[in-house]
């Protein structure tokens, strides 16, 4: 796999049906690793690891809806309230962050109003605000620890 500008976790890989697996502990069940899937995974150790996010707060792979089509978040953290707190959209380390991507995780963002946005490809990351009454949306430096951005 890709070496990733993301801190090293613990992980669990198994072989079977001629794939590679890791444990998703989200998820609590094996998936097929991809490039994506890699850092999908690093990523959720790093937010619960380094900036206290709860995992009982995080969902992978959450379904939503857009233009009435269906689409899935990479992963989705709530707030204590049950409602959309960060959206984060992976992808493999090869494909660069550009506005075309960022523009399309802001399209998702959309129907959900998270007010964290962050698209990350292993190698690197960008993290917007967005406060909805104002309609203002701001880059961030870094992610948010989570009790400081509720």
């Amino acid at each position: 796999m890709y070496q990733l500008n993301l801190p090293v976790f613990d992980y669990k890989l198994k072989k079977a049906d001629g794939k590679v697996w890791i444990f998703d502990v989200i998820r609590k069940k094996y998936v097929v690793i991809t490039p994506e899937e890699w850092v999908r995974q690093h990523f959720i150790h790093y937010l619960i690891t380094h900036f206290k996010y709860p995992r009982s707060l995080v969902k992978v792979e959450g379904g939503l809806i857009y233009n009435k089509l269906q689409k899935r978040s990479d992963i989705l953290v709530f707030d204590r309230e049950g409602n959309p707190w960060m959206i984060v959209e992976c992808k493999a380390p090869t494909l660069l962050l550009s506005e075309n991507t960022l523009r399309q995780a802001a399209v998702y963002n959309a129907t959900l109003k998270a007010k964290y946005l962050t698209v990350t490809n292993g190698l690197m990351y960008v993290c917007s605000a967005t406060d909805w009454a104002q309609g203002t949306t701001v880059v961030l430096e870094e992610l948010p620890i989570y009790e400081e951005g509720i």
